[in-house]
């Protein structure tokens, strides 16, 4: 299975929010990522989390992991570990603390959203394969050939 990782990073810039919804569309899994010496980054989250599940629809299970950023900077922390997991718990989605500069669970992060992404990839080809084996015996079958599966 072939995965690939598509980073959009706006920093929070107003000036890519119309782009945010294409890239949206088409992603299979989100990090929100703040940080947690900016009170104001963490507050944005809710617009961007609000944005994903319209784009995507409420309904479905729309791979996420809320990411508190800059760990090393603990003396700096304005926003609580109880806070970010209160939120996450909120939007019903996992919260994992990393430092960039560190690079204290940054693999982390993404190997656990690409774990979360696999099987509704997996669903998702699979479904694909079967529409596509559809159309195929449908197309056949108009032409008047037998297609045996």
């Amino acid at each position: 299975m072939e995965v690939q990782i598509d980073i959009l990073d706006t920093a929070g810039q107003e000036n890519y929010a119309a782009i945010r919804d294409t890239y949206i569309r088409t992603g299979e899994g989100f990090l929100l990522v703040f940080d947690i010496t900016d009170s104001e980054s963490f507050s944005d989250l809710q617009e961007l989390h609000d944005q994903i599940l319209r784009v995507k629809g409420s309904g479905t299970n729309i791979p996420t992991i809320l990411v508190g950023n800059k760990t090393d900077l603990t003396d700096k922390r304005k926003i609580t570990v109880e806070e970010a997991e209160r939120k996450a718990s909120e939007w019903s989605i996992r919260y994992i603390e990393t430092s960039a500069k560190t690079k204290q669970n940054v693999d982390k992060v993404f190997c656990e959203l690409m774990r979360s992404v696999k099987p509704l990839k997996t669903t998702k080809d699979t479904d694909d394969d079967n529409k596509h084996r559809m159309d195929s015996t449908t197309t056949k079958k108009d032409t008047g050939c037998c297609v045996i599966l």
